[in-house]
């Protein structure tokens, strides 16, 4: 519409005026990112960066269930991160073969500095979680945090 606007002055102006086209607004381009490389965000002072693991696990149906949870976090969880968890009770669902499946769940929440040893530890606790209580999969999330204490 500019430009038809723009033809319409040229042709309706006096032979001697002059017209200037307005130069067009920069365009801003996206920076280019790498899928797997995003940068996290500077921390703000006295704060470090730290992984963020969230392990959403579902709560096996059974009288002995609580108990059996109890001493995985005991026995499995605690040890690999003495320094502290946080456990979160849910009420989790997913689409199953039969449709939409629901159950009880809960999701562990770790911050722990980014290293390799911490990181086997959460994979440790997923492959213990999924042969003590016969599930098929334990969810994982993995993001930063910028974290102070």
């Amino acid at each position: 519409m500019r430009r038809g606007l723009l033809a319409l002055l040229v042709c309706a102006a006096p032979a001697r005026a002059e017209v200037r086209e307005e130069p067009a607004p920069p365009r801003i381009e996206p920076a280019p990112v790498a899928i797997g490389a995003l940068a996290p965000a500077p921390c703000r002072p006295g704060s470090r960066l730290y992984v963020r693991v969230e392990l959403y696990l579902g709560v096996p149906r059974g009288a002995h269930a609580d108990a059996a949870w109890r001493a995985f976090l005991a026995t499995v969880v605690t040890p690999r991160f003495p320094d502290g968890l946080t456990v979160l009770e849910g009420a989790g669902q997913w689409r199953g073969p039969r449709g939409i499946e629901r159950e009880r769940s809960r999701v562990i929440v770790i911050l722990h500095v980014p290293d390799a040893t911490s990181d086997r530890r959460v994979e440790d606790i997923r492959d213990a979680y999924k042969a003590r209580f016969k599930q098929r999969s334990v969810l994982r999330v993995d993001s930063t945090a910028c974290v102070s204490f």
